[in-house]
Parts: C-alpha cells; structure tokens; sequence
C-alpha cells in the first residue's frame, strides 16, 4: 500500500508539472498574439493609411480588379474573359451549384488541388449577390430541424473543416450550422475553407450561416498570411479576387439569433452594445474595421442612417473584438488593441434588455475547443486544433437543440501526435513557445538592457529575480509568470542572482551584415513583420524586387511615424551594400531575411 501511495504522489506530482509547462507555453503564445494584434492597430491604423493608402488601392482599383466590383458584371461574363484550359483537370462548376458540385470540391481539396480562378470568381459573385439580400442580424429556429450546430474560429485549417463534416454530416436542409467567423488567416488553406462554405452558402442559404469574424477584413489579411496565400495560388488573377473578397467580407451578416434567445457573434459586447443599432448599419460600408468610410458621403450616409452621436466603426469593432472576464464592468481591450472587456453584469444587462439565454462567441483560443463563462450565460467555441503548435488545443463544436441546451464535442487532428507520449507533446510546444519568447526578448534587446542597468546600481551584469522580473514585465507587457521561466531563459550564479545579459546569449541575427549597425539590426528585426507587408504592398508586379528609391523613403517615413531614431546614412550604406548586382534594385525578402532570430543551441544540434 505505501508503495502504491507513493508511484499516485509521484504520478500526481509528474502529470501536475506537464500541465503547469503546457499552461505557461499557451500562455506565451496567446500573449505575443494579442501583443502582435495590438501592433498591428498601432501600425497600420495610421501608417498604412498616411503613406501606403495608394498602393493598397491601388490593389482594388486597377482595371481587372475594377471589372470584378461591378454588380452588373454576370457569370457568363467571366466564361469569356477567363478561359479554362484542356488541361486543368480540377473540379469544373455550372452554376446554380449543386451538392455533386460541393462534393468535387471537398474531394479536390483533400487531394490538394486548386479550383480554378474562373471558377472562383463566379463563386465569390454569386456569393456576394446571396450575402446582400441577408440581414446584418440573422434569425433562425431550432424548431425547422432538431440541432443545430455552431462552430468558431477555423483559421485555414482545412482538415479541421473536413473532420467537422465527418463527425457531424454535411451542411443540409436537416442539418443546420452557423460559422461564427474568422475563416482566414494563419493557416495555410484559407482560399479552400471559403469556397466550400460558400459553395454551400449558395447551395442552403437558409440552413448554412455565416457570421463575420475581425478577420475577415481586408487589412487583417495583410499582416496575418491571408492575401500572400491568394497572390501566391491565384498568380494572374490575385487582385480580382482579393478585390471581390473585400466586397463579400463585408456583406457577411454580423450576428446570429436563435429561437430570440441565444446571440451568436464573433468576438463579444460592450456597455453600448444596441442590437437594433447593429441591424440598421449599412455594414457594407465598413470595408475594414482598422480604418473607418474613407468618403464623405458614405460617413453622411451612415449618420443619416443611425444618428449623428453614434460611431458605426465602434459598435462593429466591439462585436467582433472584445472578450468576456470575471470582473464586472467594461474596459479596453489593452491587451488586444481593440474592443473591450465585458463583464457579468454588462452580459447581464444585454440579456434583461433583449430577453436573453445565452450568448456564442468565438475569437479566443481555448485550450479545450470550448470555456463556459459568467454563470453559464457566455460560450465561447474555438474550432481550430492544433492552433499553435501540434497538440496545442482541440477543437470543438456546440450542438443546439430545441430546448437550446449547449453539447459539446471535441476533436483534434492528429498526423503525428498519437505517436507521441504525453511528455514529448508537452516538450514540443514548450520548446515552440519558448522559441517564440526568446524572439521577442531579442527584438527589444535595447530596451532590455537598459531596463536590466536600472536595477545594476554597481554594475555587476547582475540583478535579483525579482528585480529581473519586474525588468522583463516592464518592457515586453505580456503578462507572463517570469520568475517561473527564468530557468528557462537566463543564467543565476550561485549567490541566487541573474546574469541579464545571458538572456542574449543563444540568439543571434540569421545572417549577419557588417553594414549594419546593432541598433539598425535590432530595428529591422523587431518591425521586419511590419516593413514585409508594405514591401508587398509596393511591389506592384510581385517580383519581389523594389527600387532602392522606394525602400529609402518607406523606412524613412516608417521610422518618423514610430519614433524610431536611426540614422538616415546608417541604412543609406546598409540598402546599397546588398544591391550586389548595382541596378538600383534590392530583394527585399531576402534582405529582411538577414534579420531574423536564430538560436544558436538549435542550430548546433541539427
């Protein structure tokens, strides 16, 4: 007996430390995601718009694009102006659509084919043309079928999408489901996962719904992978549909309501939160939530629409972004950059004021696919396994029935980590997560060092865990145990303090550059995200290749927008050493591939 006390302690004690090293990885990983978010509202917000503005509509107006935003513009139109070769042998589709159609679609994509841009033109028309006659509120019943089912965030994860549909049936008149948003994005099958909701969007439109995520917004797409997907699987016809998707993104309703008791939206609510405001916007207008109507008579057309003191932007951005807490009251969402944290009384407040059951969100990765919150009053529902790393999270899905009872059902996609026991998953997404962290640290090196001086009073390179703590916190704000992790990311000396700087010790730049300063390196690789989508966004002909006119004036006024002092001669020799060939132009992915983080311990053991 006191020895089978003994293997249950130490089989408490062992699973109790993999579950507290798998919580602080997804504790990272969510923190630099809502930390990218914000940097996201912070740059692009007012940057893009003040020099970039051009370019970027450039991308939605040039004369294919132009072509496809007409409303006037019908299928057959596009028979004649795309031609479809013999030798494409992907699925080939006659509209109205059928289930034989979304059927070679779903067997297409599992063989990693591409359906043709014609094809996807004509989708992405037809389902604009649906869209628009749909209410920005959708109302459904239960009582036309016995479930239905809602599922959250997919995020271009294809095989999450298929799974669904193998435990659960295909979309149909008997079997109902509303999406709730943020299709795209980081994952690689995006353009896939749209075209099969879309096929049966036009298929059901009164039994598949489909409710608008803070992804599905055009400038989003830009930073999180979603337009580098189509410009690289649709090389000739990128811009159409980008331009096209702009359009369908948003005519996609805001909000789902069943049996007038359970409200489906993606992100949340706020404290003015008006139902009967949101269902008389003209959503259409709202291209993108990071910028508001750009003319003067589209924000005319919206004042006259829902009142002078009201700001449509706002309530939009509150819906799609804010995210549910304990504590009562509603306050910025400081850790995403947008939208608000709502607490039980503000959901409770909503639910007296509509009549409310419950409220279905999405937007927030749950490490179980699904968390139940405020009393029972909030689900949240997150679809996407595996979201940030092999065996992060499951998925999951709500059934509904008529009594409007949640059941919900779990899954995970597994390639490789049924093979793997417990303790190797736990140590990859460690490993992954850390890998992250470490990136970040060595992105805000500057700073770092002279928050770590500030405590190095006599100047020993080393300060108390504490003190380190507090250094860490301070500079990167995410929220993280730090003394937990210390191990894990810098060096203590016997007498129990840390040498700050071995936080810098296994990590370098990718290839160096002797041209550049470390200041200038540091720079480069803390915004490389950041300078890589305006890049692009320049680089008109896709080539890859800009003049070095255009990346001196981009970093210029980059770095004048953000505060960031760098010399104007320290980049000027920098851009003219790698034009190797001297024709004015420089590679500019191959140039800010030289200033990513590599860790040195890893490359030594491959």
């Amino acid at each position: 007996i006191r020895a089978a006390i003994l293997i249950q302690k130490w089989y408490r004690f062992t699973m109790a430390r993999l579950e507290m090293r798998r919580r602080y990885s997804l504790s990272i990983f969510q923190s630099i995601e809502y930390a990218d978010e914000q940097d996201q509202l912070q740059v692009f917000s007012t940057f893009l718009f003040s020099f970039c503005l051009v370019p970027v509509s450039q991308i939605f107006t040039s004369p294919g694009a132009s072509q496809v935003v007409d409303e006037d513009l019908c299928l057959k139109e596009f028979e004649k102006k795309i031609h479809v070769p013999d030798s494409y042998y992907g699925p080939r589709l006659s509209f109205p659509l059928t289930v034989e159609d979304a059927n070679a679609l779903l067997h297409a994509f599992k063989n990693e084919q591409l359906l043709h841009a014609r094809y996807v033109l004509q989708l992405l028309s037809e389902t604009r043309r649906v869209l628009k006659e749909m209410p920005n509120i959708t109302h459904l019943s239960t009582s036309y079928s016995k479930e239905i089912t809602v599922c959250g965030d997919l995020h271009g994860n294809l095989d999450d999408l298929l799974l669904i549909f193998y435990k659960n049936g295909l979309p149909s008149e008997q079997n109902r489901y509303v999406f709730n948003g943020d299709f795209v994005d980081r994952g690689k099958n995006s353009m896939e996962i749209l075209i099969i909701l879309f096929a049966f969007l036009l298929i059901y439109p009164n039994d598949l719904h489909l409710n608008r995520g803070n992804h599905e917004d055009y400038i989003m797409n830009l930073r999180y992978g979603f337009t580098k997907e189509v410009s690289k699987k649709y090389k000739d016809h990128w811009k159409q549909i980008l331009c096209l998707l702009r359009d369908v993104f948003s005519w996609l309703p805001l909000a789902t309501i069943i049996d007038s008791k359970v409200l489906i939206l993606h992100g949340g609510i706020s404290d003015t939160t008006d139902l009967d405001f949101l269902n008389a916007l003209e959503r259409n207008k709202l291209k993108s939530l990071m910028r508001p109507p750009k003319s003067v008579r589209d924000r005319q057309d919206q004042t006259k629409k829902t009142g002078p003191t009201t700001k449509p932007s706002k309530h939009i951005l509150d819906i799609l972004w804010s995210d549910p807490r304990s504590q009562n009251g509603c306050t910025p969402n400081k850790c995403r950059g947008g939208g608000c944290y709502f607490g039980p009384d503000v959901t409770a407040k909503l639910f007296e004021r509509y009549n409310l059951k419950m409220l279905i969100r999405s937007h927030e990765f749950k490490p179980e696919g699904y968390e139940i919150s405020h009393d029972g009053k909030v689900i949240t529902i997150f679809s996407a396994s595996n979201y940030y790393e092999e065996g992060s999270n499951r998925g999951a899905y709500i059934k509904l029935n008529p009594e409007l009872t949640p059941r919900f059902v779990q899954y995970q996609v597994s390639k490789f980590t049924r093979r793997q026991k417990l303790r190797e998953r736990v140590g990859t997404i460690e490993s992954s997560a850390l890998k992250s962290l470490r990136e970040k640290i060595y992105a805000h090196r500057s700073e770092l060092t002279s928050a770590f001086a500030q405590y190095d009073v006599n100047g020993t390179g080393r300060i108390s865990v504490n003190d380190w703590a507090a250094a860490m916190e301070s500079v990167l704000q995410l929220e993280l145990p730090w003394r937990m992790l210390r191990s894990h990311l810098a060096q203590m000396d016997p007498d129990g303090e840390v040498d700050f700087m071995s936080c810098f010790y296994d990590l370098k730049m990718g290839q160096p550059i002797k041209e550049a300063q470390p200041a200038l390196a540091e720079t480069l690789c803390r915004y490389r995200k950041d300078l890589e989508i305006i890049f692009n966004i320049i680089d008109k002909d896709h080539s890859g290749l800009i003049s070095l006119e255009e990346f001196s004036q981009t970093w210029r006024l980059f770095t004048s927008h953000l505060g960031i002092d760098v010399q104007d001669d320290s980049i000027d020799k920098l851009v003219l050493s790698i034009d190797y060939n001297k024709d004015g132009h420089i590679d500019f992915n191959e140039f800010l591939e030289a200033f990513h983080v590599v860790h040195r311990l890893e490359k030594k053991a491959t």
